[in-house]
């Protein structure tokens, strides 16, 4: 069910912003950072407060000395399209909240988000966007056109969740809190790029650049970024997106990921002939080398920073308690925020490998065979940075300090790694809110209404500022 917004008339959003300026600043909640409790707080109060508070942070800055924030950003947050978009925002939050509950319930397992793409696309194509369409891959993606004044950006949140098929995914609610699998990562952020196209539409914002909206598969662990590599490596859009936001997860909009956390997956097969435990007692181990492998391996030493860091994830292997295993393998992660380190990581883990498998031939017998090993790459992100001094970085910086809050820079493993590796300039924002346990069947977010819209207010401002909104 949509809310009204008090008072609003969002035909005529200055008239009516200016009509309740001083209304709102006397209000107690005119503190950005303040969050009333939700027994008494009115459906629009948190927010058109936050706003107002903004505006005149913006109009006379924060304090003497303050770092002004970027002219591009001051246009958007003092524009009367902006504002309307806001107002809009609020007034159909419970629209949003719906279109969290509807896709959260549709599942999109790795590798199978067809489902779920079907109905983002046809909710893209129901906002109006031009150009809707499924590419090769199952990334869901259409045009909002701009004026033509500027490069093509992107926007993002992707579709798939971690969670196998079969996973119950209904969501349980009880008073703002949300609760199923993949809510907050990343389905939240899905409908949150459906609140802005359907406010930027209505408060007729123009922007001179066009806007790619994406809603893209292959975000989490085995998809390895597939969705991303066919979008900027193969796809129809390859060498048009200048740049690139992803949506992702939950959050107060404060934080910027601007760095790349790379990785690099390797599944490890060791095999050998095999036998009885008794009667081959002292032929190669398959077991053996891996354990010596292992044990390598977390003997390896790695800088704090940039941070690195590498694990066996998954063991596995074997016949019986009674055999020599012919076959046994690991699962292996390694992480760098370098990739140089991230490289070095790498080189020195396939060496301990082939070290492993000829201290074990060499140790026992071979009359049956050797012990082999075979190392096949099962996940490849890149690692990178858009600097803290790009562009992007720095109006996205601007907007949040505008908006009242502090900006944190951050390294992370997002959508976002494929652009930056390639030097496209590229950041992940938070979707707004708060929430936790992702990647669990417990996940959560809560929907109360002030710090949801503060996040997306946020992520609508920065991209508005980033495509020149007019």
């Amino acid at each position: 069910m949509e809310v009204q917004a008090e008072s609003a008339n969002v035909n005529e959003p200055a008239r009516w912003w200016e009509s309740h300026r001083q209304k709102w600043s006397q209000s107690p909640y005119s503190d950005p950072m303040t969050r009333p409790k939700a027994k008494t707080q009115k459906p629009t109060t948190a927010l058109l407060a936050f706003v107002c508070a903004l505006t005149l942070f913006v109009a006379v800055g924060a304090s003497p000395g303050a770092q002004s924030p970027d002219a591009s950003v001051r246009r958007v947050l003092d524009s009367a399209q902006f504002k309307q978009a806001v107002t809009i925002l609020d007034r159909d939050h419970d629209r949003m909240v719906a279109d969290i509950i509807t896709l959260t319930e549709i599942p999109a397992p790795p590798f199978k988000e067809e489902k779920r793409g079907a109905a983002f696309l046809a909710m893209l194509r129901a906002e109006g966007l031009t150009n809707v369409e499924q590419d090769a891959e199952g990334n869901v993606m259409g045009v909002r056109k701009g004026t033509g004044g500027g490069p093509l950006v992107a926007v993002a949140a992707h579709l798939d969740t971690v969670f196998p098929e079969g996973t119950d995914v209904r969501v349980k609610r009880a008073g703002t809190r949300l609760s199923a699998p993949g809510i907050g990562d990343d389905t939240r952020s899905l409908a949150v790029l459906l609140a802005v196209i359907r406010a930027m539409n209505e408060a007729r914002v123009t922007t001179a650049s066009d806007i790619l909206f994406v809603g893209n598969v292959g975000e989490e662990g085995p998809g390895d970024l597939r969705g991303m590599k066919h979008l900027f490596l193969k796809g129809k859009y390859k060498d048009q997106i200048k740049t690139f936001i992803s949506i992702d997860g939950t959050g107060s909009g404060a934080s910027i990921t601007n760095g790349a956390t790379g990785s690099k997956r390797y599944r490890v097969t060791f095999t050998g002939p095999g036998g009885h435990s008794y009667g081959d007692f002292g032929i190669v181990s398959p077991a053996f080398a891996m354990g010596n492998a292992i044990q390598k391996f977390s003997r390896m030493a790695v800088p704090a920073s940039p941070k690195t860091t590498f694990t066996v994830g998954i063991v596995t292997g074997g016949t019986s308690v009674n055999s020599i295993p012919a076959s046994v393998s690991m699962d292996v992660d390694m992480r760098s925020e370098s990739p140089a380190e991230l490289a070095k990581l790498e080189k020195t883990f396939l060496a301990l490998m082939e070290q492993a498998v000829s201290e074990e031939n060499a140790a026992r017998s071979t009359k049956k065979g050797n012990v082999a090993v075979d190392l096949k790459v099962i996940g490849d992100r890149p690692s990178g940075q858009t600097p803290a001094t790009s562009p992007l970085v720095t109006t996205a910086a601007a907007a949040i300090r505008a908006l009242g809050l502090t900006p944190t820079l951050s390294y992370s493993s997002t959508d976002s790694n494929i652009p930056i590796s390639l030097g496209i300039p590229a950041i992940t924002l938070d979707s707004g809110g708060s929430g936790d346990d992702a990647h669990a069947p417990t996940e959560w977010i809560d929907v109360e209404k002030g710090a949801s819209l503060k996040g997306v207010t946020i992520a609508l401002a920065i991209l508005l500022a980033v495509t020149g909104s007019t």
